[in-house]
């Protein structure tokens, strides 16, 4: 570790010469934002850079640091052992681990005198990432080589930075900022993809749905529930499903201390919110799929001669509906059949997984 001075900015390198940026990426979101600033960043700092230098990038896919509440300095110290990065000018690591200072989001932090930055794209958010991701990177970029110019200047006003003992920080805007670090932690954990990665539960739901559907009192239910009521299963179901996954397979995290309280809160809701989109989508899923089975399976005649009065198209969609709902909770029961590990993965991004496998072990 050399000394450092948290107001002294990178030294300026010779005019024309050439500058190395090795990415490293936690796997999932960040290796694709990887990947795309690769492509994209040496034109836009030539183009902006006076007199204009040869920029060569390098992306690595290595998740590497497992606790968000590591400290700059040994994020350096586990990057300088665990990689090459001696052979680059600047190591830019991309994490979607949170990053906080206190309660306050920390996007960016950077070392000038390591030549590192550290970017948090949870605290972006969950939209329009590439081009906010960009601008934080150029702007530790800026920091690191002392070329202010190569920052643009509206990244400048919408990230504040703060000088700290090992370096800069480069804080979420202020407004909302808790609510786009829990949506940028939702989009890591990547909700849509909960049906596809609980498949148990999806077979259950629907043999749950299409036995439901051979049943001619379930016709007449759904011929005189109204919509509140239908509405109103919907929600009981989704709650149920969610409810009986976070306890069932132990997602919720229990603080021990005051200071873990606020941090539990924080993943808590962001697992509520994951398993709410996921389940819904699941519900969307199944009302096609059993739509789509009444059409094909239930004749019109049969129906109308239950229900008293001619099928048409609302009876099907209000049959599909009440299904779906019924479908919900026998995919509750499915969960129970998932191995742990299996509703992890689903429900978790890369490294929100391996922090929970940690928080358990402790």
């Amino acid at each position: 570790m050399t000394d450092h001075d948290p107001h002294r900015e990178g030294p300026t390198r010779p005019p024309g010469d050439g500058v190395s940026v090795l990415l490293i990426a936690d796997p999932g979101k960040p290796a694709d934002l990887a990947e795309y600033l690769a492509d994209h960043l040496p034109q836009r700092l030539t183009e902006r850079g006076s007199p204009p230098r040869r920029w060569t990038t390098t992306v690595r896919r290595q998740p590497l640091v497992s606790d968000e509440h590591a400290s700059l300095d040994d994020v350096i110290d586990t990057v300088d052992t665990d990689s090459d990065s001696d052979h680059e000018d600047i190591v830019v690591y991309l994490t979607d681990l949170p990053r906080r200072d206190n309660t306050v989001p920390v996007i960016g932090e950077v070392s000038a005198d390591h030549a590192f930055a550290l970017i948090s794209i949870a605290a972006v958010g969950a939209i329009d990432l590439a081009r906010r991701v960009t601008t934080i990177v150029e702007l530790a970029l800026a920091r690191i080589l002392g070329e202010p110019e190569l920052a643009p200047t509206s990244g400048t006003r919408r990230f504040p930075s703060e000088q700290h003992e090992t370096g800069t920080r480069y804080l979420a805007p202020k407004g909302l900022r808790r609510l786009r670090l829990l949506s940028g932690m939702v989009r890591a954990n990547r909700p849509w993809r909960l049906v596809t990665g609980l498949s148990k539960v999806l077979v259950g739901a629907f043999a749950t749905g299409a036995f439901a559907l051979s049943t001619s009192t379930i016709w007449s239910f759904a011929d005189t529930m109204g919509g509140w009521r239908l509405c109103a299963a919907t929600i009981l179901s989704t709650v149920a499903l969610i409810l009986w996954l976070v306890i069932d397979h132990e997602l919720w995290e229990r603080p021990e201390s005051n200071e873990e309280r606020e941090r539990s809160r924080l993943y808590n809701t962001a697992t509520v919110i994951t398993l709410t989109i996921g389940v819904v989508v699941l519900h969307i899923a199944l009302f096609g799929l059993l739509l789509f089975t009444a059409w094909l399976s239930l004749r019109a005649h049969v129906l109308s001669s239950t229900l008293g009065h001619s099928a048409t198209t609302a009876d099907y969609l209000e049959l599909s509906w009440l299904l779906a709902s019924i479908a919900t909770i026998g995919g509750a029961l499915g969960s129970g059949l998932e191995d742990d590990d299996a509703v992890e993965e689903a429900a978790y991004g890369t490294r929100q997984r391996q922090r929970h496998e940690n928080t358990q072990k402790e």
